[in-house]
Order: structure tokens, then C-alpha cells, then sequence
């Protein structure tokens, strides 16, 4: 499986970029609903809880944050909850989300990267981090996300 790389240039800053990826009022808008649970202590667990298919406390994706430098990365190794795919603890990747000011920009760049060949959620992964995306650089731009419809 091939990598998955994404750049986005944002009308904000770092740090309005940041407190989208990581605070709890900005991952629920554009991450599903869903807010990280972390100590944000590289080596430790990362969770994205949110509402799904096990109630309003589902477990979506899990990991080790591997690094957490505020405004400029957050990186983490990637596993999907255990309502989405049996035999899930198998398969491991790795997302890293970068952060660099060009001018009065801000450069978003997105890897999902190290997939395991029989990885199942690589699929769902190609047409989820579109929305992400675009939910990241429009909330930031004008403090709204797009309607996408149902996020099921």
C-alpha cells in the first residue's frame, strides 16, 4: 500500500491550526465527533473517543504518540477500534501531521504512512482524510465545517 500525503495551505496561523488538531472543541468538528484522549507524552496512548458504533464513548483509533512538538507535529502510531475490523490489533500504521508557517499561511501537511499490505481501514482512510481536511481549513479560515451529510 502506498503512502497517503496530503498538503494544505490555511489561511491561519500555526497555532489556530494546533488548537484545531488537538483541542477537544476543534477534533470533535472535524474528526467524526470524536476528542483525543492523550497525556500527550511521546511513548504513551493516544485515543480519538467519540460517538460510533459502540455509543457515545467509541473507541475510533488508538496508538503511541511518538511525537508531540505543539504547532509544528503530532505523530502517532495508528490503530482502528475494535468495532470497525476483526483482528484490528494486527494492523498498524503510522500518521504524522506537520506544521510549518509559509508567509501568513500556515503549511498542513498530512502522512499516513508504514501500512501493513492487509491493512482493511486503508480504504476508508483514502476518502476520510479529504474530509478532515477540508473540515481543518475551512473551520480555521471561518469557524464553521462543511456538511458532508451523515459522517456513517
Amino acid at each position: 500500500m502506498k503512502e497517503l500525503h496530503y498538503e494544505f495551505y490555511i489561511d491561519g496561523t500555526p497555532e489556530q491550526v494546533w488548537e484545531t488538531l488537538i483541542s477537544p472543541e476543534g477534533t470533535k468538528q472535524i474528526y467524526y465527533g470524536s476528542v483525543i484522549r492523550s497525556t500527550f507524552k511521546e511513548g504513551e496512548l493516544l485515543e480519538y473517543i467519540g460517538p460510533g458504533a459502540d455509543g457515545d464513548e467509541t473507541l475510533h483509533v488508538y496508538g503511541t504518540l511518538l511525537e508531540f512538538t505543539p504547532q509544528k507535529a503530532l505523530r502517532f502510531t495508528h490503530k482502528v477500534g475494535p468495532s470497525y475490523h476483526k483482528g484490528h490489533e494486527r494492523y498498524e500504521s503510522r500518521i504524522s501531521w506537520l506544521l510549518e508557517p509559509v508567509g501568513g499561511t500556515t503549511k498542513l501537511t498530512l502522512i499516513h504512512d508504514e501500512w501493513h499490505p492487509e491493512d482493511p481501514s486503508y480504504a476508508g482512510s483514502t476518502g476520510a482524510w479529504w474530509q478532515i481536511l477540508s473540515n481543518t481549513k475551512t473551520l480555521v479560515e471561518t469557524g464553521r465545517t462543511l456538511d458532508f451529510g451523515s459522517w456513517t
